[in-house]
């Protein structure tokens, strides 16, 4: 028993954080949900209505704690153009396409040569 226990702690323990709390979080929804379903079945409620009550429990949830993620990583792909996207494009405010930064001088230009020293060494800043 005790190397079971030290295998699951060991397995927890090397567990992504933002997993570990979602499993938490599913877990802790479970118990409230069976605490549901015994309040109300000693309240006199059919169990159809405290089991519909559960089921809406483990549907909305998740999704409001998805919501509320995608919400924190700044609108993930959300075409306003604040916020996280794709490589962290619309960040920066600048729709304008791909811009270079010149290799030796260091100057940010939207062409083929830098504009202050000429040279085609050159790297996309996105």
């Amino acid at each position: 028993m005790k190397k079971l226990y030290n295998r699951f702690k060991n397995t927890l323990s090397e567990l992504n954080p933002q997993l570990k709390r979602y499993y938490i979080f599913v877990g802790a929804s479970l118990v409230f949900g069976i605490g549901l379903q015994i309040g109300l079945g000693m309240l006199g409620v059919p169990w159809y209505f405290s089991m519909g009550a559960v089921m809406a429990i483990f549907i909305l949830l998740p999704m409001i704690m998805r919501r509320r993620q995608m919400r924190n990583m700044g609108n993930y792909g959300s075409g306003s153009g604040i916020g996280g996207g794709f490589f962290g494009m619309g960040s920066q405010g600048n729709a304008g396409g791909v811009r270079y930064v010149c290799l030796v001088c260091n100057n940010k230009h939207k062409g083929g040569t830098c504009p202050r020293c000429g040279s085609k060494m050159q790297r996309a800043d996105f």
